[in-house]
């Protein structure tokens, strides 16, 4: 068993309040993810980009802006955006808002595929 430690310290706006944990060498999968830490009166950077992404809301409450949507996002919620979506997380609360976020693209899809076929 190897575990991926989480280092709550690290988690601010230099790096977009998030901690990328996957992957690494003991895991062979076709995703990324991060885990991510938005403080009350914080928020990540609007961005988009090339791959598919979700967000899993683990704790607390916040706003989700997407292609000139917003909405309410809160633990348990699950969003998934399509690539070349914007989006941004809002914490407007007096509490911390986490979540998780995987990403993938075709490439790492094959990538994954390639090394599985290895391990056989």
């Amino acid at each position: 068993m190897e575990i991926r430690s989480l280092d709550r310290d690290r988690l601010g706006p230099d790096n977009n309040h998030s901690q990328r944990l996957l992957p690494w060498s003991a895991l062979n999968a076709p995703f990324e993810g991060a885990w991510c830490l938005i403080k009350p009166g914080a928020s990540s950077q609007r961005h988009a980009h090339h791959e598919y992404e979700i967000f899993i809301a683990v704790t607390g409450t916040a706003a989700l802006e997407s292609e000139g949507e917003r909405t309410t996002f809160t633990a348990g919620d699950v969003v998934h955006f399509p690539p070349f979506t914007d989006h941004q997380v809002i914490n407007e609360g007096a509490e911390d808002f986490e979540m998780y976020t995987v990403w993938w693209d075709v490439e790492m899809t094959k990538s994954f595929a390639a090394r599985h076929e290895g391990e056989g």
